[in-house]
């Protein structure tokens, strides 16, 4: 819009002044310079005064399915279960800075205004169950399944002999952390929140935990009690027939 009015206004005063120089007449020399500065003003309002462009930014990190003193959850059998967080590190900030810059030799290229990404990441420990599992199956966040191996997991069965976590030893300090022995849990390291709308989703695991020997009829029951199992390789009347 300036380069607009001020090329008009450098016409008008040109051609008020008259006369020319080398062969250029007053009236296109004003308009010629009315344009340049115009130009230059247009740039600076509506290009490099602009406002930073943040995206993606969060001021609070909230997890879900943590709270003091709630029951730990005994399993028997195969269950999918959510768990509590029982340690969670301070969310890492990294900022992605675009955009930005203009002019240049030659034709001057438009503004263009600064946009800031920002993305987060953080590590966690789930408890998921009391005693020891004997597998951990199908991993869901926010209802939908995921593969374990897209994310930083590792899964501690519950064994009463189980060490500590090494990447909670590590922001925490050797030696002030505990093993959770008796406690099957995962820990989840950097794990990225951009594909989460920058919080933390609602994990959920299928985990199988047989009755312990000790139990009521746990030393009777079928994963105590069966040591292996023999297939055949056919059945059928003739299956082990040694002659046709």
């Amino acid at each position: 819009m300036a380069t607009i009015v001020l090329s008009a206004a450098g016409a008008a005063i040109g051609g008020s002044i008259g006369g020319s120089v080398l062969g250029l007449s007053s009236a296109a020399i004003g308009r010629f310079a009315g344009g340049l500065i115009g130009r230059s003003l247009d740039q600076r309002l509506m290009g490099q005064g602009s406002d930073v462009v943040e995206t993606g930014r969060v001021n609070r990190l909230r997890l879900t399915g943590a709270g003091e003193g709630d029951a730990v959850a005994q399993v028997f059998g195969r269950m999918r279960l959510a768990g509590q967080v029982i340690w969670a590190t301070e969310f890492r900030q990294d900022v992605t800075v675009s955009g930005g810059g203009g002019g240049g030799k030659g034709r001057p290229r438009p503004a263009q205004p600064t946009t800031r990404s920002y993305s987060y990441s953080l590590s966690l420990a789930i408890a998921i169950c009391e005693g020891e599992i004997t597998h951990l199956g199908r991993v869901w966040a926010d209802g939908d399944e995921i593969a374990p191996d897209s994310i930083t997991m590792r899964v501690y069965r519950g064994t009463r002999d189980q060490l500590p976590d090494p990447c909670i030893e590590a922001v925490e300090g050797a030696g002030s952390v505990p093993a959770y022995r008796g406690i099957a849990y995962v820990v989840i390291e950097d794990l990225d929140l951009g594909q989460f709308a920058n919080r933390v989703p609602q994990f959920t695991f299928e985990v199988a935990r047989p009755a312990p020997a000790e139990a009521p009829g746990g030393a009777s029951a079928p994963a105590q009690g069966l040591r292996a199992v023999a297939l055949l390789p056919g059945s059928g009347e003739y299956a082990l027939a040694t002659s046709p």
